[in-house]
């Protein structure tokens, strides 16, 4: 059994944007699109083989933090992430305005 949070420092292109990606070891979608990839049972653990795309589905806010949900369009886990400092913020709002916002 792997540890719940295994911290990697990846850098990756965006399969969805293209957008080149400085990981900085939290890093876990595409800052440009908000996009991820469904890789992880437990974040940073590399151990899920689904590797489906993960599409951004809405935000919520929590205090003072935007969380992203994200939906794998091969299996349909749902995952839910804290949107990062170098996200695009009218990208979030562009989510949130199109699947809801709501507070958490």
């Amino acid at each position: 059994m792997s540890k719940k949070f295994q911290r990697r420092k990846e850098d990756f292109t965006c399969q969805i944007c293209g957008q080149i990606v400085i990981g900085d070891g939290y890093t876990n979608h595409c800052p440009a699109c908000l996009w991820s990839k469904h890789v992880d049972i437990n974040p940073g653990d590399r151990d899920e083989s689904c590797g489906g795309m993960m599409e951004p589905i809405a935000v919520d806010v929590k205090g003072d933090e935007y969380i992203i949900t994200h939906r794998c369009t091969v299996c349909g886990t749902i995952r839910r992430n804290t949107a990062g400092a170098k996200d695009d913020f009218e990208r979030i709002l562009e989510i949130a305005s199109q699947k809801g916002l709501s507070n958490s």
